[in-house]
């Protein structure tokens, strides 16, 4: 008769069954894991995670909605560059959204979540010109690159280094799509009350 090996994680040690269990911290979703930060700091984590699920989807939406209705002399280069931002603000959802399930959290990344939650101000829908869009993702990007640097910083206060790490990886690829997109507007065109549209 072969013998049944009880392995880590199998019901035998009851872990299983609990895994499958959130709990509530405030109003933070927790799932029991064998990760060995404290629950003080996966719920911190998570809740910061979160937040930036949020905000980087809207980034995604707005980078789309650029690359839709963008029009003038440079379209096709500007129309890609748009399209690419908003895929690789797609990519950086699929992290955080995945280091918020390797903490036991929930990744709560629902458009409805994203539109209520997200720090971003709402793009225009009377944006057409090539060089407008270019501002108004910039200023979508540099506001959600600083709130990933803070984020960094934050993570790395309470004890999370591996958050914080990706949240630096993060704001490195902010970083290079900001410069990407400003690469395209016309000497001048990006000032602060131009920017101002696009700030809360």
């Amino acid at each position: 008769m072969a013998r049944i090996i009880s392995t880590p994680g199998s019901e035998s040690d009851g872990f299983t069954d609990q895994m499958s269990v959130p709990k509530a911290i405030g109003n933070i979703m927790i799932r029991p894991t064998r990760n060995t930060l404290s629950e003080n700091i996966r719920t911190q984590s998570v809740d910061l995670l979160n937040k930036h699920l949020a905000a980087v989807i809207d980034l995604q939406s707005q980078a789309k909605q650029a690359h839709w209705n963008v029009q003038g002399p440079n379209f096709i280069a500007i129309h890609n560059l748009f399209d690419t931002v908003s895929g690789e603000a797609g990519n950086y959802a699929d992290l955080i959204a995945e280091r918020t399930r390797g903490l036991g959290g929930i990744a709560e990344g629902t458009i409805h979540l994203a539109v209520r939650r997200s720090f971003l101000v709402p793009y225009g829908l009377d944006i057409s010109d090539e060089q407008e869009h270019v501002c108004g993702i910039s200023a979508a990007l540099a506001a959600f690159g600083q709130s990933v640097r803070e984020a960094s910083d934050q993570s790395a206060d309470f004890g999370d280094t591996s958050t914080a790490d990706l949240f630096t990886e993060i704001s490195r690829g902010i970083d290079h799509q900001l410069w990407l997109v400003e690469s395209h507007a016309e000497p001048g065109y990006i000032t602060p009350h131009r920017l101002s549209r696009f700030r809360s």
